[in-house]
C-alpha cells in the first residue's frame, strides 16, 4: 500500500485527524494534516495582530509564510517559519478564526500548491475539508467522516478538557456549527463530500473501528496488496 493516497475530509470533530494519523501508522503512510496548515496561517495572523477580516493582509501573510510538516518519531509535526507550532495551532483562539482565514480564496491557493507538493511523494493519508473534491480529486481512496453535531460537542469539549481548557459544550456547539457554515458555504472549495466518497459516519465508532471501516474499503477496492 505505499503508494497508495487516501483522502479524508469532514467537519470539525468528526474523528478524521486522529484516524488519518493512526490509519497512516498502520499502513506505513504519510500523514498530512492540512488543517493545521491554515491553523499556521491563523496563528501568525494573530500573533502579529492582523485582523482575521483583512483578506489582503491575511492573504500576503499566507504567501510570505513558510510552513511545513513532516513526521518525526511516529509524530507528525507543523512547523511555522522554523518553529514547531503543532501545539500552538490548537488553542481555542485560533480554533474561533481559522474558518475565517481558510474561506479567502488566496490563503487555499498557496496552501493548495504546498499540500500537492507534499502529497505528489506517494504514500499519503491527506485531510481536510477540500481534498477529495478540490486538492486530490484523483486520490486513490476519498473518504468522507461524518458524525451528529451532538457527538462531536462531546468529543470536542473532552479534547479541550484533557488540554486544561475549560470551556462548555454550549460555546463549543456554537463554534462547530459556526464552522461548518462557514466551510460549507464559502465560494471556494466548499467542504462536502465528493462524488465517489466512502462516506463514513463515525458518531457511534471509536477510532479504532473508523481506520478498520477505511482498511476494509480499501481491501474491498484494491486487495490485500494494491
Amino acid at each position: 500500500m505505499k503508494n497508495l493516497t487516501i483522502a479524508i475530509d469532514g467537519p470539525a470533530a468528526s474523528g478524521k485527524s486522529t484516524t488519518a494519523k493512526l490509519l497512516a501508522r498502520k499502513l506505513g503512510l504519510v500523514p498530512i494534516d492540512t488543517g493545521a496548515m491554515y491553523r499556521a496561517v491563523t496563528l501568525k495572523v494573530l500573533r502579529l495582530g492582523i485582523d482575521p477580516e483583512e483578506e489582503k493582509s491575511v492573504v500576503e501573510i499566507a504567501r510570505n509564510s513558510n510552513i511545513w510538516q513532516e513526521c518525526r518519531n511516529g509524530k507528525l509535526i507543523t512547523y511555522l517559519d522554523g518553529e514547531d507550532v503543532s501545539e500552538a495551532i490548537r488553542s481555542p483562539e485560533v480554533s474561533e478564526y481559522v474558518s475565517i482565514v481558510a474561506r479567502y480564496p488566496g490563503v487555499r491557493k498557496v496552501l493548495v500548491e504546498l499540500q500537492r507538493k507534499l502529497a505528489r511523494r506517494g504514500g499519503v493519508v491527506v485531510e481536510g475539508r477540500d481534498i477529495g473534491t478540490y486538492v486530490l480529486p484523483d486520490a486513490d481512496l476519498k473518504v468522507f467522516m461524518k458524525a451528529s453535531i451532538e457527538e462531536r460537542v462531546r468529543r470536542r469539549v473532552k479534547e479541550m478538557q484533557e488540554k486544561g481548557v475549560k470551556v462548555s459544550p454550549e460555546e463549543v456547539r456554537k463554534e462547530l456549527e459556526m464552522r461548518d457554515e462557514i466551510d460549507s458555504k464559502r465560494a471556494f472549495a466548499p467542504l462536502k463530500p465528493a462524488g465517489d466518497a466512502f462516506i463514513l459516519d463515525t458518531t457511534d465508532l471509536t477510532i479504532e473501528e473508523q481506520v478498520e471501516k477505511i482498511i476494509e474499503k480499501i481491501q474491498e477496492k484494491f486487495g490485500d496488496d494494491p
